[in-house]
């Protein structure tokens, strides 16, 4: 159990602490879900006694912190025990352009004494308040003579401003002596490693100045780094001989009357370049001068969030509530503004946890999903962020990868890039759901204009996936790696290792790692390398080349069920925004390529055995697949019910699986690896431990086919049995899907954003984030395939005399055509065997070898040379010398799949 902070007799701490209703609880009717900012005080626990040391375990910061409009430090509350602290907000806690680290334990203490010097000591107060409302930190000291209230808020990206208001409650006239100080640290870590920091005064109070230090692995900084503490009076400060202490004290005493109330504002600005600071400082001017106009924008801004939250709501528990306040506070904190190689304001994963202060592909999709409800602008600057880096054609880097997103961005990039930056990385791209958060973004906004900016890149974003993911050329994609020197092997001398024909040798092991990050799902079972079971050969790597035989990427040997359902999916919300545009033939389009994507994986992706989806072992060609069954059940299995490619019947097996009590349906429902799975392991990132986008997922899916019952009590289990959730504590990376135990690092963006996405749509609605262009399929399947090519082929080959060719080379083309006739009867044929078996038909004619003297110019090489080539290194067309075994094989098993 945490520990729960209690009122005293003479101390009252009221520290982030939030009150969980044992039992019913009591349900508020529509009437009364009108909440304001003060009603979810203290949901999150940002009591802090910070220090130079800032990780915990996990390399997590110790405490949880507050953070608002994108600015790039945050503070705590004080420790009910930090005594010391009183007066100040701890901290901040500050970001050295990727790395989080303590810039001081309370920066700026206000201090008041008596006309005589005489220190009022606020440890000896009656009682003592620290609350943290939504968008404001607030600290009051009841005294023998005076009531000090001190309230922090941002108001702007870079600066925090505090208002101080000091009571007189006696019935005579007091005069105070005003004055701050504080200290900073110089150091960091367990190690003692350098901050660079020392202070300076300045005309209105005090500056922490940076040194330069580049450590890649743990801290950034320049000397145009600036922390400056500014005050409304006019003040006279002393720093220390050594530069790392401070007193600002103000010039002139206040005096009060009886009942009277002094205020004064102080901001504190972090900031990065000269230029940001010179902004700063106009803006940090206003603020000192006008601030009550900040704090009541600031309560606005805030109540607006709660009132697009809890609008037109069904009645829900006011602990439900909290928790979705809760995810509202923890993306806002972790809300970055553009900086550095950061173009557009997005939200980071967790700006608790050492190498997360970047922006990530799919975490910035699922953040803007749950961003876009309360504040739209910051949900598409999100997704411009990441698409800022979308390559293009002309890409000094790799312009074949035209179209794709990289995994992730940060301040810095990487040295490819002219950058000093570690933490950048272009190895692999994300899952295909960037579509699914725009169109989710534009229902929440309906901003057309953003509509029509991001459309062409997202297509040309989905057809990378075809151009550099697909080793067959079968219209279904695999999770694979760029062409990158994080790929190749090497020699002793670091050159690179090549083969007889001076081409790079790849490594395997580095290309099946980048594409584990690909699917996102890094060490889930389905990616062990040594494979499971009998057949399965593990997981391999092929070569994806281009039309001139350039090395465009690389695939491993799966045609994953999940990245090919997100695509189906991707290919509905594509259609819906070509819809809203006005480009039918574009909706078109998708709808066909969307049908043959849904033949495709409920015939050779989904078992009747099991009742479940798995991915597909292929070869080079495609021309043999396995289905993973072998691997266990994961939660990619319920995708294709996100997405609505699976019949109902299909689907109610998934849901039996789902359901379970011994597969899924457990403490913590939806693990990312069934409990039944023989790799199963409840604390190992994505062997076992529940993630809440796709537990998102796997309610949605559970809600598409009409199990709205299942998916809530589901849900609810997802909420009251996650540690801390409904208590005081932060949103977790992950839970122990048997104890609820949170795991690994706190205050997770995509975890708030699903927690949210789940409250306002299944506990309080009943929507689902799904594409909505297609419809589920019926349970015969009755997907159109286009024959009519086929046909005419097949009319064509009829004309074409044998006495004309050789006895060897007419035989082969009219095997072919034979086997064409078959896929062309077959009334579950897909379009991909359909459109496979034309080109072979056509490709075969094309090889016909004409008798003797009557060979055409232009073929003058015999059959056997003539024949077509696969290969087990590079993307192929499939021809039927491996197609005419394929076909046949697929005809007799399809009567199993």
């Amino acid at each position: 159990m945490r520990k729960k902070h209690f009122l005293g007799r003479t101390l009252s701490v009221v520290c982030a602490t939030a009150l969980v209703v044992a039992g019913t609880p009591v349900v508020p009717t529509m009437a009364e879900t009108s909440y304001k900012v003060e009603d979810f005080a203290n949901v999150l626990n940002v009591c802090a006694d910070p220090s130079e040391v800032i990780y915990g375990t996990y390399s997590t910061n110790k405490y949880n912190n507050f953070a608002d409009l994108g600015a790039w430090h945050g503070y705590y509350l004080h420790d009910k025990a930090a005594k010391d602290l009183y007066g100040g907000f701890a901290g901040p806690v500050i970001i050295g352009e990727e790395y989080p680290a303590n810039l001081s334990d309370a920066v700026s203490k206000i201090v008041l004494s008596d006309v005589n010097g005489e220190i009022y000591n606020l440890a000896d107060a009656k009682k003592v308040d620290a609350i943290y409302y939504p968008g404001r930190l607030v600290q009051s000291y009841e005294m023998e003579k005076f009531i000090l209230k001190m309230e922090l808020i941002y108001g702007s990206n870079r600066t925090a401003l505090i208002r101080f208001n000091v009571e007189n409650i006696t019935d005579q006239e007091m005069e105070l002596k005003v004055k701050w100080e504080g200290k900073i640290f110089t150091t960091y870590g367990k190690k003692a490693s350098s901050l660079g920091t020392s202070l300076e005064e300045t005309e209105n109070g005090v500056k922490v100045n940076f040194k330069k230090i580049r450590s890649t692995w743990s801290w950034f900084t320049t000397e145009e780094n600036k922390f400056e503490i500014c005050f409304a009076q006019p003040v006279t400060t002393k720093v220390s001989d050594d530069r790392t202490t401070y007193e600002s004290v103000m010039n002139e005493s206040v005096k009060l009357k009886p009942g009277e109330t002094f205020t004064t504002w102080s901001t504190q600005s972090y900031t990065f370049t000269d230029e940001e600071m010179q902004r700063e400082q106009a803006k940090t001017k206003d603020m000192l001068k006008n601030g009550s106009k900040y704090f009541e924008e600031n309560n606005i801004r805030w109540q607006g969030y709660l009132d697009k939250t809890f609008a037109g709501e069904e009645a829900v528990g006011k602990e439900y509530k909290n928790a979705a306040v809760k995810s509202i506070e923890t993306l806002m904190t972790n809300w970055r503004s553009a900086a550095g190689a950061i173009k557009h304001d997005g939200v980071v994963p967790s700006m608790s946890y050492q190498w997360f202060i970047g922006m990530w592909a799919w975490d910035s999709w699922k953040q803007a999903v749950g961003a876009s409800v309360f504040n739209g602008e910051l949900a598409k600057d999100n997704i411009r962020a990441l698409f800022d880096y979308q390559i293009q054609s002309n890409d000094a880097v790799r312009p074949q990868d035209v179209g794709t997103i990289i995994d992730c961005i940060f301040y810095n990039q990487d040295s490819s890039r002219g950058g000093d930056g570690g933490n950048w990385n272009e190895r692999n791209s994300k899952p295909a759901l960037a579509a699914w958060s725009v169109f989710n973004v534009y229902k929440q906004t309906q901003d057309k204009s953003f509509l029509k900016e991001m459309y062409p890149k997202l297509v040309a974003y989905h057809n990378w996936w075809y151009t550099n993911r697909d080793v067959d050329k079968n219209g279904v994609a695999e999770y694979g790696a760029m062409v990158h020197p994080a790929h190749y092997q090497y020699n002793e001398d670091d050159t690179v290792k090549k083969d007889e024909n001076g081409k790079p040798l790849f490594d395997a092991e580095a290309i099946i790692e980048a594409a584990a990050w690909e699917s996102g799902m890094d060490n889930a079972t389905r990616f062990d390398v040594e494979g499971s079971g009998e057949g399965d050969v593990g997981v391999q790597v092929y070569e994806n080349k281009n039309a001139k035989g350039d090395v465009v990427g690389y695939s491993i040997n799966q045609e994953s069920v999940d990245l090919n359902a997100y695509l189906y999916a991707e290919k509905g919300f594509l259609a819906s925004i070509a819809e809203e545009l006005g480009y039918k033939k574009d909706a078109e389009k998708y709808k066909e390529e969307a049908d043959n994507l849904l033949k495709y994986v409920n015939e050779k992706m989904f078992d009747k055995e099991t009742g479940f989806y798995y991915d597909l072992q292929i070869n080079a060609d495609g021309s043999e697949k396995k289905l993973l069954v072998n691997r266990g059940k994961g939660t990619e299995g319920w995708i294709p019910l996100w997405a609505k490619m699976a019949t109902k019947e299909m689907a109610a097996q998934v849901k039996d699986n789902i359901v379970d009590g011994n597969k899924f349906n457990l403490k913590v429902p939806f693990p990312t690896a069934s409990k039944d799975n023989p790799k199963f392991a409840a604390d190992k990132y994505w062997r076992g431990p529940v993630w809440l986008d796709q537990a998102m997922y796997g309610v949605e899916a559970l809600q598409n086919y009409g199990y709205v019952k299942e998916a809530k009590a589901m849900t609810y289990k997802l909420f009251e049995n996650a540690e801390g959730l409904l208590g005081d504590g932060p949103i977790r990376e992950n839970y122990n899907p048997l104890t609820g135990e949170g795991l690994h690092t706190k205050n997770f963006s995509w975890s708030a954003s699903a927690y949210y996405s789940l409250y306002r749509n299944t506990l309080a609605g009943t929507h689902t984030t799904s594409q909505v262009a297609f419809d589920i399929p019926n349970n015969k399947q009755e997907i159109k395939v286009d024959k009519s090519e086929l046909k005419k082929v097949l009319n064509d080959a009829k004309t074409v005399d044998k006495a004309l060719y050789t006895e060897d080379s007419y035989m082969a083309f009219e095997k072919q055509v034979r086997l064409g006739e078959e896929v062309y009867k077959n009334a579950v044929s897909t379009q991909e065997e359909v459109n496979n078996a034309v080109k072979v038909i056509q490709e075969y004619k094309k090889k016909l070898v004409l008798k003797k003297q009557d060979k055409v110019n232009d073929n003058k090489s015999d059959s056997k040379n003539n024949a077509p080539k696969t290969s087990d290194a590079a993307p192929v067309t499939i021809l039927f010398g491996s197609l005419g075994a394929a076909l046949l094989a697929l005809l007799g098993l399809r009567k199993r799949h």
